[in-house]
C-alpha cells in the first residue's frame, strides 16, 4: 500500500512537471534547455510549413504563456458571479474545437490534443502555412499572421482588425516576442541540436 502511494506520488510530481510553465517564459534558450523535446517537435514544424520556430513560440506566448490548460477566462455576471466562458479555445495554441478538428482531419494527426506541445505547435504551423497561402503572409511577419490568427484568414482580408486598437498593439507585442525570441535561438540552436551523446563528449 505505502509503495503504490509512493508511485502515485512520483506520478502526479512528474505530471505536474510536466505539464507546468517554463520558468522564464521571455527566453526561448531556457524553455529550450529544460524542455529539449519541445525543441524537436518546433523544429520538426519549422521544417514541416516553414514557419519559423521563433514565431510559432511567440504565439504560444501570447496565447497561453505555455500552461497546457490554459483556457479564456470566465465572464462575469454583474461584476461577481463567474459566467460562460467566451469561447471553446483551449490547450497551448487556444485553438477553436471547430478549428482543431479541421487540422486533425486535414494532416491526419487524428489523435492530436490540444493540450500536447508538439501537436499545439504543429497547429500553430499549419494555420500559419494556410495564411501565408490565402493571404501571402509573410511566414516570419509575426504581427500580420497574429492578425489572421486572431480574425481568421477571411476577417483578416476583409481587415476586420483595423479599428481594433488592443488587437494591434497584441499583434505588435507577438512580433516582438519573436524577434527576441530568434536572436535568442541564433545563439543556442546548435547546442540545442545536440543529442545525448555529443552534448557528454564535445
Amino acid at each position: 500500500m505505502q509503495r503504490t502511494l509512493l508511485l502515485l506520488g512520483a506520478s502526479l510530481t512528474l505530471t505536474s512537471c510536466l505539464n507546468s510553465a517554463p520558468k522564464n517564459a521571455a527566453d526561448a534558450c531556457e524553455i529550450f534547455e529544460d524542455n529539449r523535446a519541445w525543441f524537436r517537435a518546433a523544429a520538426d514544424a519549422e521544417k514541416r510549413w516553414g514557419v519559423p520556430i521563433s514565431v510559432s513560440m511567440a504565439f504560444i506566448y501570447q496565447e497561453s504563456a505555455f500552461r497546457s490548460r490554459a483556457k479564456p477566462a470566465r465572464t462575469r455576471i454583474l461584476w461577481v458571479i463567474p459566467g460562460p466562458r467566451p469561447s471553446n479555445a483551449y490547450g497551448y495554441a487556444q485553438a477553436l474545437e471547430s478549428t482543431w478538428n479541421e487540422y486533425r482531419e486535414v494532416t491526419g494527426n487524428t489523435r492530436a490534443k490540444r493540450s500536447n506541445f508538439a501537436d499545439a505547435v504543429d497547429f500553430i504551423g499549419w494555420y500559419n502555412a494556410n495564411s501565408y497561402r490565402r493571404n501571402n503572409i509573410a511566414p516570419h511577419d509575426a504581427r500580420n499572421l497574429y492578425l489572421a490568427y486572431h480574425e481568421g484568414n477571411t476577417g483578416f482580408a476583409r481587415r476586420t482588425y483595423a479599428d481594433k486598437a488592443w488587437l494591434l498593439e497584441t499583434a505588435d507585442r507577438v512580433q516582438s516576442n519573436a524577434d527576441r525570441y530568434q536572436s535568442q535561438i541564433d545563439r543556442c540552436a546548435d547546442e540545442l541540436g545536440k543529442n545525448w551523446w555529443q552534448r557528454l563528449f564535445f
